[in-house]
């Protein structure tokens, strides 16, 4: 079942009223606890919150941990990138709760997540909080747990993989290779304020990987100014679609030809731009072994 902002309010008035009657009603033993088996003398104990990472999209990607909590989930608060997949894994009976963020439309703003995610367990829940990719890898996790530890919520992260690795993996391009990369960046495609704000001259080095989350919006800018900044305009760009899922697309470009491309392809999100030569490795064959593994597992879910 999922929730909109009028059920979440009356979900969360029935939870505390359902609390303030098994504080009123318990008696008090010898030891100074009530009938309710509580510790601390009747007082509601609130319930906690699992910050889980979803994966790039692709179910069978899951953590063991991550697939556990959600068999076991009854209320979920998740974001627009978990994939249909891996909400297919979710019980029916349990509690759905949408807060995602579409470019220029947020039900919620950050803040009214992160006391959402409070109220909930204030009133006896435990809350599974499910983000596409990793938690803590621009998903603003850290903000949402550092929002639970001032309240007092017992807040547990669980780890899940990132875009710029499943999406790589399943394009068949490493993001290290020796003689090509010695490292990688993982970069945000824009700031707070919307335009791109970087150390541009940091990221010219021919031999370093850089992946871009959230960038296809603002993909002529980043371009523009990685090549103002230095970076050879020839440089392979692979645009990855819908990475790890059955409906995956990869586009191959040069950065000179990034806003150009995306253009004419129209690629949507979530999508992954990876740029460096070690987009030269990518070969259509080996995206297409991706397909074959992952139907499979999208009939699964969809069935």
């Amino acid at each position: 079942m999922t929730l909109n902002i009028a059920g979440i309010e009356t979900l969360l008035a029935r939870a505390k009223a359902s609390a303030d009657r098994a504080n009123g009603s318990g008696s008090d033993n010898a030891d100074g606890s009530g009938d309710n088996g509580e510790a601390n003398g009747g007082e509601n104990v609130p319930g906690s919150v699992w910050l889980v990472g979803a994966g790039p999209g692709a179910a069978d990607l899951l953590t063991v941990r991550a697939l556990r909590l959600i068999e076991q989930a009854q209320v979920v608060v998740y974001d627009r990138l978990v994939s249909a997949e891996v909400m297919a894994l979710i019980p029916p009976e349990a509690l759905c709760i949408d807060v995602g963020k579409t470019p220029g439309f947020h039900a919620m703003s950050q803040q009214q997540i992160n006391q959402l995610l409070v109220d909930l367990a204030r009133a006896g829940q435990q809350v599974l909080r499910l983000k596409g990719g990793d938690p803590f890898v621009f998903g603003r996790g850290g903000e949402e747990m550092q929002w639970l530890q001032q309240a007092g919520i017992a807040c547990h992260i669980v780890p899940g993989i990132t875009a710029a690795t499943g999406c790589a993996a399943a394009s068949g391009i490493p993001l290290t290779h020796r003689g090509l990369a010695q490292s990688v960046r993982f970069i945000t495609g824009h700031h707070s304020s919307g335009k791109p704000e970087h150390d541009w001259r940091s990221l010219r080095d021919a031999q370093q990987t850089l992946v871009f989350y959230m960038g296809l919006t603002w993909c002529a800018e980043l371009s523009a100014q990685l090549i103002a900044h230095g970076r050879d305009a020839a440089t392979p760009v692979a645009i990855v679609e819908r990475g790890t899922r059955a409906d995956q697309r990869v586009i191959v470009t040069r950065l000179d030809r990034l806003a150009a491309t995306v253009a004419e392809q129209q690629p949507q999100s979530p999508g992954l731009l990876i740029i460096g030569d070690v987009v030269g490795l990518y070969t259509a064959a080996q995206a297409a072994m991706h397909h074959a593994e992952s139907a499979p597992c999208a009939e699964r879910a969809g069935g």
